[in-house]
């Protein structure tokens, strides 16, 4: 007879967080970090507080089991699913900080009005509003009890119904006598049994991505170091956000710290130049593709649990190696920044931005000459930006670039092909020009317009002197060239307020000197401003600098004729084509 895997049980809620106040729970190397949103704890405890079926977690009495911080178990619970849930727990019921994907300390401080039996994430006006408990932890770690609170409650809300508030943060305190279904694993499982489990648990939804399962693969094997190469992508992503906690996490986990994963990662210590901070999944992506010269992760779960697993966990070695060294990750961000991407919020396009770095360490592997590389990668990541190109099948694609990147005729070759193909006068002529009808100034067109700015060095909208580089390094705004409250005045629809071709990177003094003026108004008075030689909204003086400084922003602009500013609609199709123009020119100099 089998051996039984597992146990139910129904556990308090005030058991659980017993569990987590005496550190009794611990986070296993195969989970992921924190990644609820605060909304979604709020809708956790209110299903709590109304009695609503919430899930289960799953725990493994196991000892010696690697854990997220690098120590080894000999907790009495090991969490393997669930970890939401309990830190959920934690962060709403405890008051205690969680580390979000990004790598941050964080509050989620969720309130609770008595009187609506309503939960909500606190805000400032909520923490204000005196009908609310603006920090529902403050009743679970009361000091002073829950009639005092109780008492302080009714005295800041006169006329309230003391019964009923007591009644209603009577039943928010009672939360702690809510069961949660508790699955515990027979201690005898071994941990790849235990990632299976964990990978079959979470496959049947859409809550884990195939990095997932290649992170929970990986720190599974401690027979072939993969337990480090778990920690050496979790910790070069963190750090890559977050450089000052390097002596943090040394501190923490001096196992680690002490190998030679933990000082390929040193340099990153005083690492500031942060346009480019990846995720795991982009690390995973990337070490995988240039490595094992395929586009899907998918294939990589199935490596780590195929008959070649000890070469399959060299070469991913060699890959994580290759990507956290530390002259390949500055030379591939000076790349982009060569290219006039200068701003982690221009790099929008990740997996384009993926792309560049694959092809980037392919090459170096291929032993390209390092001018050439960086002119292939430079060409190769704008055009992925331009076409779109991962925007609509992103592993088949990358598998396809993959393959051509590695190809006998060579990526160079390879890359011709597609401009070739993706580049032709139809793109630019008809195709680019409709993709600039978008709105939003996070919009990735608009972000190459700015490079395209960037890369010549383009001063600021009616800027004497900064350039467009220099407003991202400090304050910069952006300016509706048609003022939004003009365009309500003349009945534009809101939706075409903020069309690409409507907005222009400025000083904030600039964008507020001009205000509401309609474009006819203060592009007139610019130039009478030149003429007169006082400079108007700005420091440019001369009509020389002032018609240079249109041409740089693609404003078009006749000396004798203005009435392009009395019609909107015919002004963002006359500067579409002008941008398009520049961001052709750009894309053919690099």
């Amino acid at each position: 007879m089998q051996t039984p895997r597992y146990s139910l049980h129904q556990y308090p809620i005030e058991t659980l967080l017993g569990w987590i106040r005496s550190g009794q729970i611990a986070v296993p190397e195969i989970q992921r970090p924190f990644v609820w949103t605060a909304p979604k704890v709020r809708n956790f405890i209110d299903s709590l507080y109304h009695g609503y079926p919430v899930g289960y977690i799953i725990t493994w009495p196991k000892s010696e089991v690697p854990l997220r911080a690098g120590q080894l178990s000999i907790r009495e619970h090991i969490l393997i699913d669930g970890q939401q849930r309990m830190m959920a727990l934690r962060a709403a019921l405890l008051g205690k900080e969680i580390l979000t994907k990004k790598y941050r300390e964080q509050r989620i401080q969720i309130a609770f009005h008595p009187d609506r039996e309503e939960f909500a994430v606190a805000t400032r006006a909520i923490q204000q509003d005196s009908g609310w408990i603006s920090d529902i932890s403050t009743v679970f770690n009361s000091n002073s009890g829950l009639f005092q609170l109780i008492e302080a409650y009714c005295e800041r809300n006169e006329g309230v119904d003391r019964y009923e508030a007591a009644e209603r943060i009577g039943r928010l305190y009672e939360i702690r006598n809510n069961s949660l279904g508790v699955v515990e694993l027979s201690a005898d499982l071994d941990v790849e049994t235990v990632v299976e489990i964990f990978v079959r648990i979470n496959g049947t939804g859409v809550s884990l991505s195939a990095a997932d399962f290649a992170m929970s693969k990986m720190a599974a094997s401690e027979q072939h170091n993969g337990h480090l190469l778990r920690q050496s992508v979790d910790y070069f992503c963190h750090l890559a956000t977050v450089p000052e906690a390097y002596a943090r996490l040394a501190a923490a986990d001096s196992a680690f710290a002490a190998t030679d994963y933990f000082r390929a990662m040193e340099w990153l210590k005083n690492w500031r130049d942060n346009i480019y901070v990846p995720a795991y999944t982009d690390m995973l992506r990337v070490v995988f593709a240039s490595k094992f010269k395929r586009g899907d992760l998918t294939n990589l779960v199935d490596l780590l649990s195929g008959d070649s697993v000890e070469d399959t966990f060299h070469q991913l070695e060699d890959g994580i190696r290759n990507y956290i060294n530390k002259t390949h990750f500055k030379r591939f961000v000076r790349i982009l920044r060569s290219a006039g991407f200068i701003n982690a919020s221009m790099l929008t396009a990740r997996n384009a931005v993926n792309s560049a770095y694959i092809l980037f360490l392919t090459l170096r592997a291929q032993s390209m000459d390092a001018s050439q590389i960086e002119k292939l990668v430079r060409q190769w990541f704008v055009m992925s930006v331009l076409t779109g190109r991962y925007s609509g099948e992103p592993q088949a694609t990358l598998g396809e670039d993959v393959r051509g990147m590695n190809a006998e005729n060579g990526a160079e070759a390879y890359l011709e092909g597609l401009k070739r193909s993706e580049l032709s006068d139809a793109f630019w002529n008809e195709e680019f020009g409709k993709n600039l009808n978008a709105s939003g100034f996070k919009n990735v067109y608009f972000n190459l317009f700015l490079a395209s700015q960037i890369k010549v060095n383009d001063k600021g909208f009616l800027s004497s002197d900064s350039t467009v580089r220099d407003l991202f390094a400090s304050q910069r705004d952006i300016h509706h060239i048609f003022p939004k409250n003009h365009l309500r005045e003349i009945n534009i629809a809101k939706s075409k307020h903020n069309q690409l071709a409507n907005l222009v990177v400025t000083q904030e003094e600039i964008n507020r000197s001009i205000g509401y003026a309609a474009p006819a108004r203060y592009f007139s008075e610019l130039q009478m401003g030149c003429r007169e030689g006082e400079p108007r909204y700005g420091g440019i003086d001369n009509l020389e600098d002032l018609h240079a400084n249109f041409k740089a922003h693609c404003i078009p602009f006749s000396e004798t004729d203005t009435a392009i500013f009395e019609n909107y609609d015919e002004f963002l199709e006359e500067r579409k084509k002008l941008m398009v123009a520049k961001i052709r020119d750009y894309y053919f100099s690099l």
